[in-house]
């Protein structure tokens, strides 16, 4: 993303228009808020003033829209106003309104990035919570919904609309910036077919709708207040749809969208199944930890083993248990010699070197087990080694090393490397120690 800081409205604006699906007038305003505030949604129609937390957690309908709700307390609609808050960068504002669901105005969510950009961005002190999508995340709806995320260094959404009967299959991609989206996506408007018209509103859906907030399909034909604003405008509109519901997860994230006949309880799936991994990371994540932590810092360990810079791949012991374990710890930076020439461009550490950052910490515990015998610990073998996922600049390394054998000189390990409470590198090694 373009900015590693969280960001928030400089002023307060409103709007007032018709909601899609109640049909009602709603005055909204949106407002800026604190640090880790998220997104809020106010209803100061009701007594007290309640407020829903723009979470996943709180979707309860997404039946054409997606509307959140806690207790009695429900917001239709939050999509567009969603995906104009995320798509333009902001990550803290509270959404105040006197009804249950935004107005609809022409049926994009361009009429929210003018209020945003009415308000103003301001930056503040405080990083972005940003997720790097490390595995691919897949959901497939029994309707024929398919929505993946796969690594990618920045928010890309690639998504293909198909109508019934496959009327006006469109596809589009494009990388996901405040400048693309204001440009390319927040203009698209929302569609309905002909035939699904009459079910929606026999259901009590679109009570507001009109050629002036939403383009109606027939047959072939499209008919609207004015002309497409783009030639593949209904696409575009799901990517702007995608954007909104996905920033229910509680996070931005890196990552590329593949989005094939996408809709509300679609994406809905996957948000869910991004912020569960969103939590996930943060359960699992070390913080930084305290100077002074640990029972051997780097001076201790170059006192135990021969490594100097740049061989030395552990900064830091963390515990031992017993004599059978042990946990270290790696910082891998952007400065690491290595990155310069193993892929510049997009710099991964390389297997043999945490292979031998799991070697150097499983020596320091069989030099805690061999403590009678002098010597370097020296590879014998490597067995059953496998990378389950890259280690990037950023990464924190914990290293867990386990004494399987040991007898006389010789000694057996098994080890692997962490990132995130994951598994990214293992195997079985085992050491000799042999006069220096």
């Amino acid at each position: 993303m373009a900015f590693f800081y969280q960001q928030t409205l400089a002023k307060s604006a409103s709007l007032t228009g018709t909601s899609l699906h109640t049909g009602s007038t709603v005055s909204l305003r949106l407002s800026p808020a604190s640090v880790d505030h998220g997104i809020k949604f106010k209803r100061i129609d009701l007594p007290d003033e309640p407020t829903i937390d723009a979470n996943v957690e709180h979707v309860k309908f997404v039946e054409r829209a997606t509307t959140i709700a806690d207790g009695n307390v429900k917001v239709h609609t939050v999509e567009h106003v969603l995906s104009a808050l995320c798509g333009m960068g902001v990550d803290n504002a509270l959404v105040e309104m006197d009804s249950n669901e935004p107005p609809i105005g022409d049926g994009s969510a361009y009429p929210f990035v003018e209020l945003i950009n009415k308000c103003g961005i301001e930056p503040q002190k405080a990083v972005r919570k940003t997720m790097e999508v490390r595995e691919p995340l897949h959901i497939e709806t029994k309707t024929g919904s398919l929505l993946t995320i796969v690594p990618d260094r920045t928010l890309r959404i690639s998504c293909t609309q198909v109508g019934p009967e496959g009327r006006f299959t469109q596809y589009y991609s494009t990388e996901i910036t405040p400048e693309i989206y204001e440009k390319e996506i927040a203009r698209a408007r929302t569609f309905v077919f002909y035939e699904d018209v009459k079910p929606l509103l026999d259901k009590g859906l679109i009570r507001g709708g009109s050629l002036e907030n939403a383009i109606v399909v027939r047959g072939e034909s499209v008919m609207g207040k004015e002309p497409l604003r783009y030639r593949d405008e209904f696409v575009r509109h799901k990517i702007l749809d995608i954007i909104g519901d996905l920033f229910l997860s509680g996070c931005r994230f890196l990552g590329h969208v593949i989005a094939v006949k996408p809709g509300h309880a679609a994406n809905a799936e996957l948000t869910k199944g991004l912020a569960k991994r969103f939590a996930q990371m943060q359960s699992m994540a070390p913080t930084v930890i305290p100077m002074g932590t640990g029972v051997m810092d780097a001076k201790d360990i170059m006192a135990v083993l021969p490594h100097r810079y740049p061989f030395l791949m552990v900064d830091r012991i963390l515990s031992f248990e017993g004599n059978n374990k042990c946990v270290g710890t790696k910082q891998v930076t952007i400065n690491e010699p290595f990155f310069q020439g193993h892929f510049p461009g997009h710099p991964v550490m390389p297997g043999v070197l945490q292979v031998e950052a799991m070697a150097q910490v499983a020596s320091i515990l069989l030099r805690k087990q061999f403590t009678e015998v002098s010597g370097i610990g020296y590879f014998l073998s490597a067995d059953d080694v496998k990378f389950r996922k890259p280690v990037v600049p950023g990464d924190m390394l914990i290293i867990e090393a386990e004494l399987l054998r040991a007898k006389g000189h010789i000694g057996k390990a098994s080890c692997r490397c962490l990132v995130n409470g994951e598994v990214a590198s293992e195997g079985t090694l085992m050491f000799a120690f042999v006069a220096a």
